[in-house]
């Protein structure tokens, strides 16, 4: 994290990290004209199937026979099937992390900031909602708290702790505990809740933004709110 700005310059955000890669199963920098091959084929099949039957209705069996790949080829580079969930969502994420970057280099309020960076989540849920699934549904047994030790949790979390240090810093909120914050404002976005709320609450996305909102923002502005 980048310290202080100088008197009377704005704190933009500009120093938050941008991970790469933010999911796993991304292709590596270097990677070998076969192993390239296979990664296109799995994932454009994989991309097919879901799309035809769903994410749950299909088997990495399947995947690998529909691709014409043997299944060890398909398992070193994607363990689980939460994994392959993941690298189909690399431009999704990529587009979902530069709207957060450009929103904070644009500078303004931490507590406008983070406002947004709520509806986009909401959005990016919304977008990726089977995946995402997919990938919380992997992360059970001995995975379990991947998601949170992963990097795009690591980078989310991150963002947020700037953001609250800022509103802290500029009188925005109250003093708090920023460490503890920035995975409370995360937990009512996770794909879990999500989904419940949306196909078993029948909750709409923007039902859902505006429950977010007033619990995050009201909650944090507490005193300094009033």
């Amino acid at each position: 994290m980048g310290g202080r700005c100088g008197k009377g310059q704005p704190r933009t955000g500009r120093s938050l990290p941008v991970v790469r890669p933010a999911i796993p199963g991304a292709p590596p920098v270097h990677e070998r004209r076969d192993a390239a091959e296979h990664r296109r084929r799995i994932l454009a099949t994989a991309r097919e199937l879901f799309a035809a039957r769903g994410v749950d209705g299909v088997s990495m069996q399947e995947i690998a026979r529909a691709a014409s790949v043997g299944q060890g080829t398909l398992y070193r580079r994607y363990e689980h099937k939460g994994e392959l969930c993941g690298a189909l969502m690399d431009e999704s994420v990529r587009r979902f992390q530069a709207d957060i970057l450009a929103d904070l280099a644009g500078g303004g309020p931490a507590l406008a900031q983070l406002d947004r960076f709520l509806v986009r989540h909401v959005a990016f849920n919304e977008e990726n909602a089977p995946l995402l699934g997919a990938m919380a549904d992997a992360a059970f047994g001995p995975r379990r708290g991947s998601i949170h030790a992963g990097p795009m949790y690591g980078w989310l979390r991150d963002t947020v702790r700037a953001l609250l240090r800022r509103a802290v810093a500029d009188g925005e909120i109250p003093p708090a505990d920023v460490e503890y914050l920035a995975d409370a404002v995360l937990a009512p976005l996770a794909i879990d809740l999500y989904l419940y709320q949306r196909h078993e609450r029948g909750f709409t996305p923007e039902r859902i933004v505006a429950g977010v909102r007033r619990l995050v923002l009201d909650g944090l502005r507490g005193d300094a709110g009033t």
